[in-house]
Formats: C-alpha cells, sequence, structure tokens
C-alpha cells in the first residue's frame, strides 16, 4: 500500500498514529542535522521529520531528495514542539517523524517549481502543462469545475432530465463558424464534422419524445480565439419540449442559485433579473453588458442637433447618434495625455474622434471645444448626464452600431482601471428578445442572429417577409460579468416556417434539402414545440473561479493559435496515413512548436 492517509488528512487526533504518506517533495530543510521536508499531493502539505533515528541508509537517502521527487514515508504523528506551529496550513499542528523511506521516482531539476513564489509565462506553463498542474490553484480550479458538473447532473437528475449523449461525427452543416473535419477512409472523399454543438441532434431528441435531456457536451470550433475562447470547448446542452421560454428561463435560474449556493456560499435572488436587448444596447452598448457597476450610456442626439459644433451636429442631423458617459469623480484621473492616448483607444473601435468635457467646482462643463456651445446648451448637456464637479465626460458621435462599440469598450476600460466593481462579486442577468436576423456583411443578405432553427416572437410573424430587420428572436442570453455564459432559443418546430427562415438567409430549397433534410422530415413527423440553451462550462468555472483567462479553467488547452505546446499539436503526419485517406497536402510539410 503506497498510503494509508494523504497529505491534506492528518490533524492533532491522529497523534500516536502509524501512517504511511505519499507525494512530491515540495521543499528542504537541514536544520543541524535534522531534515524537515514538507510532502505535497493534491490534498495539501504535511511536515515530515528525519533524524538519525530512521537508520543510516534511509537518512542519507532523505538528505539527497530534492524538489519534486516522488517518494513514500513511513512514520508516527506527532504534535509539532510549542511555536513551531504552522496555522496557515490545516496540517499544521502536526508532523509525521520519519521511521522509513522510499524513493518512488527522482525528478529532474524543473524548468519552475509548482509551489514557487514565481509564476513562470503561459507559454512555459502551458509546455510543461505537468508541472503546472501541479500548482494548488491549478488544481483547485479543476475541482471546482469536478464539483460543478457534479451539482449540473444532480440537478438535472432531479428535474427529470435525462443525460443523453450525441455523436462526435456528424454532418457537416453552417451553424456560424468553420467545423473541423475528419476526412472518412472507408468513404474516401468525404468528411465527417466534429460537433460545433448538438443543436440538431437535442432537437431530434425532442421530436423522439425525450421531453427533458440534457449532456455535458465536448464541442468544436475552428474560429479566431480569445481569452475567453477555446477550439475545442465543453457545454452544458439543454433542451426541453412543451415549453416556452419562461420555462426554460425557470428552469436555469434554480440551476444558477444551485451554483450560486453550493460553490460560493450566496443566496441568489429569483427570478434572475432580465431586459431586453434594445435595452441592453441603448443603455450599455454591448448585449452582454457588466452589470457591476453603472456608467450608463447616455444619448445627447436631441442636444447636439442644436449645436454649432460640426463633430456633433453633422451625425445627429443625419440619422446618426450622440451619445456620451460620466466617468464620475475621475477629472483629476485623466490628463491631457492621458486622454489622447484614450483617443487613439477609441479609434481602434471605429471612433474617429473623442469628444470631452471636465465638470469644474461650479458644475460648469471645460474643453477645449466648450467654445462651440452656449452656455445654455452646456448645461442641459450636463443636466442630461447627471454632471457633477470633477466628473469627465466622454462622448462618440456617429452611427449607433459604433457608438456602441466605442463606448462599452470605454465603460469597461475606466471600470477596470479605477476599480469600480469588487472583482469577487458575480452579477447575473438575462437579456431577452434578440433580433432574429443581422445582416451579412459580404453579401448584403441577411444571416441568423443565433441560427437558423430559431423562432421568432409570434407577435412579430406576420412581419417576417415583409419587415424582417424588425423581428425578434425568442432568444435569451444568460449573462455574468459581462459575459455571455449561455444562450438559447425557443426553436422553430414547424416545417413551413423553417422552410422560409432558411429561405430569408439565402438557402435555396435544394441546398437546405442537401444540409438538412433528415431534420425537415423529422419536424413532419409531430415536432412538440420545444426550446433549450447551451451554457458554456469553461467560462461559468472562469467566472466562478474568479480568473480572467479561460486555459486556467481547462487541464490541456491550446494556446491563441490552437495549438498544444505540450504535445506539439497540431503536427504532420506520414504518407502512408494521408494514401490511407486518399489525400495530398497542397502546402509543404512543416512541424513548428512555436505556435503561441
Amino acid at each position: 500500500m503506497y498510503r494509508t492517509k494523504t497529505c491534506g488528512e492528518l490533524r492533532g487526533k491522529n497523534h500516536g498514529s502509524e501512517v504511511t504518506l505519499s507525494g512530491w517533495v515540495d521543499s528542504y530543510r537541514d536544520h543541524s542535522g535534522v531534515l524537515f521536508i514538507d510532502l505535497r499531493d493534491r490534498y495539501g502539505k504535511t511536515q515530515v521529520v528525519f533524524s538519525s533515528k530512521i537508520g543510516e541508509k534511509d537518512f542519507e537517502i532523505a538528505k539527497s531528495l530534492r524538489m519534486e521527487d516522488v517518494i513514500q514515508v513511513a512514520g508516527i504523528v506527532t504534535p509539532r514542539p510549542e511555536g513551531t506551529a504552522n496555522l496557515k496550513i490545516e496540517t499544521g499542528e502536526i508532523e509525521v517523524s520519519a521511521t522509513a523511506l522510499k524513493v518512488l521516482n527522482k525528478a529532474n531539476n524543473p524548468p519552475f517549481l509548482p509551489t514557487g513564489f514565481d509564476i513562470p509565462s503561459e507559454e512555459t506553463r502551458l509546455k510543461y502543462r505537468y508541472l503546472d498542474l501541479r500548482r494548488p490553484e491549478m488544481q483547485q480550479t479543476l475541482v471546482l469545475r469536478h464539483k460543478i458538473v457534479k451539482i449540473m447532473r444532480d440537478y438535472f437528475d432531479e428535474n427529470h432530465f435525462v443525460e443523453i449523449e450525441t455523436p462526435m461525427l456528424g454532418k457537416s452543416t453552417p451553424e456560424g463558424a468553420r467545423d473541423y473535419l475528419v476526412p472518412s477512409r472507408v468513404s474516401q472523399g468525404c468528411f465527417y464534422a466534429l460537433p460545433q454543438s448538438p443543436q440538431i441532434y437535442k432537437q431530434i431528441l425532442m421530436i423522439a419524445g425525450f421531453d427533458r435531456y440534457f449532456q455535458v457536451a465536448r464541442c468544436f470550433r475552428d474560429e479566431d480565439l480569445r481569452a475567453d475562447r477555446q477550439p475545442e470547448f465543453t457545454q452544458l446542452d439543454v433542451e426541453m419540449s412543451f415549453v416556452e421560454m419562461e420555462d426554460i428561463i425557470t428552469i436555469m435560474d434554480g440551476l444558477v442559485a444551485r451554483l450560486c449556493k453550493e460553490i460560493r456560499g450566496e443566496n441568489l435572488t429569483l427570478p434572475i433579473p432580465r431586459m431586453t436587448y434594445d435595452e441592453a444596447m441603448e443603455r450599455f452598448g454591448h448585449d452582454s453588458p457588466d452589470l457591476r457597476f453603472g456608467m450608463e450610456l447616455i444619448d445627447v442626439t436631441d442636444l447636439a442637433k442644436e449645436s454649432e459644433f460640426r463633430v456633433f451636429k453633422e451625425p445627429a442631423t443625419n440619422g446618426g447618434r450622440v451619445r456620451g458617459i460620466n466617468v464620475k469623480n475621475a477629472a483629476d484621473n485623466y490628463s491631457r495625455k492621458d486622454i489622447d492616448e484614450l483617443t487613439e483607444f477609441a479609434k481602434a473601435f471605429g471612433a474617429k474622434g473623442l469628444a470631452w468635457f471636465k465638470v469644474d467646482a461650479d458644475r460648469k462643463l471645460g474643453s477645449p471645444i466648450a467654445k462651440n456651445f452656449d452656455e445654455s446648451l452646456l448645461r442641459r448637456i450636463a443636466e442630461r448626464l447627471d454632471a457633477e464637479p470633477n466628473d469627465i465626460l466622454f462622448f462618440c458621435c456617429d452611427t449607433f452600431d459604433v457608438t456602441c462599440r466605442v463606448l462599452n469598450a470605454l465603460r469597461r476600460k475606466f471600470a477596470a482601471d479605477l476599480k469600480l466593481y469588487d472583482p469577487s462579486r458575480l452579477n447575473i442577468s438575462w437579456v431577452i428578445q434578440f433580433p432574429m436576423f443581422a445582416r451579412d456583411e459580404e453579401n448584403g443578405g441577411w444571416t441568423a442572429m443565433h441560427h437558423p432553427f430559431t423562432a421568432p416572437l409570434a407577435d412579430d410573424l406576420p412581419i417576417l417577409k415583409t419587415d424582417t430587420a424588425k423581428v425578434r428572436a425568442q432568444a435569451y442570453d444568460l449573462v455574468i460579468n459581462g459575459f455571455e455564459a449561455g444562450g438559447g432559443t425557443i426553436r422553430i418546430h414547424d416545417t413551413q416556417l423553417q422552410a422560409d427562415v432558411f429561405s430569408l438567409i439565402g438557402l435555396s430549397e435544394e441546398t437546405a434539402r442537401s444540409q438538412f433534410g433528415f431534420l425537415l422530415d423529422a419536424l413532419k413527423m409531430g415536432a412538440p414545440p420545444h426550446g433549450g440553451i447551451a451554457l458554456g462550462l469553461d467560462r461559468l468555472v472562469m467566472l466562478f473561479a474568479g480568473l480572467d483567462n479561460i486555459r486556467d479553467c481547462i487541464a490541456f488547452p491550446k494556446t491563441a493559435k490552437a495549438a498544444c505546446l505540450m504535445t506539439n499539436a497540431p503536427d504532420v503526419v506520414s504518407k502512408k496515413q494521408l494514401d490511407e485517406l486518399a489525400i495530398r497536402s497542397t502546402v509543404a510539410a512543416k512541424s513548428d512548436s512555436s505556435y503561441f
């Protein structure tokens, strides 16, 4: 038996017990011929004491131990001498007096120490992920992930859901991102696609009569990465039959409340607050607003029309918008140089420039552009933005979309720079009633805002073909701290309506039949009203753990270039493998581990 106790288990009540521990050498100290080693496993640390009483041979072995060696120690649990207890760790009242030692594996000098003070670069951490995963912070995060998944499974089981696995090898269909393709050896020239989501399969399950389904599903999307995205990811997938949007939001409210209670010890007030997409865009400039702080966007387009300042007046009188934000009590924080840097920051999001005013002690607006406004208009602008002494006001003047992008980016930047929120706090809300369609910038046609299986609001069905831009979807996103934690929709269960939506997004009847014929056939066989949602598990863990990088929530993540630095994937394969698949590469073979 390699161990009878873990390294985080022993307490004062174990005094006098004979135990066997196994783990990694975390630290090594030689105090006048008495050796002290902190032995570590994922449960904690235990101090082990080696003296000459252990025997000359084992004592010599003990003196040769170094960090990250894997050892087995037998010994007796004793209280630490008076005044030497370490109350920072749970095992700090005791130590183990070693009676036997066995080295299970010697370790080479590691490139970094898992419990060292200096955390290496992310590239180094990913290259030596097996060392990085020994860090207590990483282990705690992955244990948290496990607990979240267990709570999810228990919750849905209690609510009569059935967990059903859907295929990993399926048909390539357009779902908004590029598919990862898998060549077929037995049907040469044909390809499977790895699932971007189980979307179609779970709709088929509803038609099959499994009215409450869930799955912890692996999904794949070949798209550009960000800090909160990965090419392969895990999502909680949920689908329900005979439901409306309210039913799905209610069941998810219950899940989120359970997670908050069991993971964070917090009682979440239900129902979770909601706002419409239009309200979110008007007030915050984004469909996933961070509500941990205020700084709402304020429209002054009507006032801008009265000004003689061309930068304000032209967009205001030509269909554009003039909108601003008030950064409270922050005028002293921003010099002219700082404002110039903010202007360049805003330009990266589409702004042509950035107008600003500082509020003086008399609540008057001061700025190089103030001379272009009469005092009455300046006073009304100040009132509109609730301006007080030492506030600083910023304005963007452009199309609605540009003002949203720019002011949302500025709003988030100010909040982070000025520490306007508690990073440990979770703010959770729903955004509902998204637009059904968006313009395709490439061909000018329509594309589905969520996916083409989304049902429109019943009130908007009459204008589906005549006023498509105004059609709202039965869609809903769960937003946590400014991140989309999950999204879902009520699905189309009528064959004709599904055909109409396919037509609106430019799919010919022939193409729709080729790609989704099995779904269209299934809808004709008695499809119930149904809908669902998917929560990004990786992102949810990131938020509940208070982290800002999704790679720290995944055991073996990819880099921003979708590479695994530890295994050097993706990599070249042999000509024999390609020949078996009847594939020929059009680029020269290259194996490169520098993808980051």
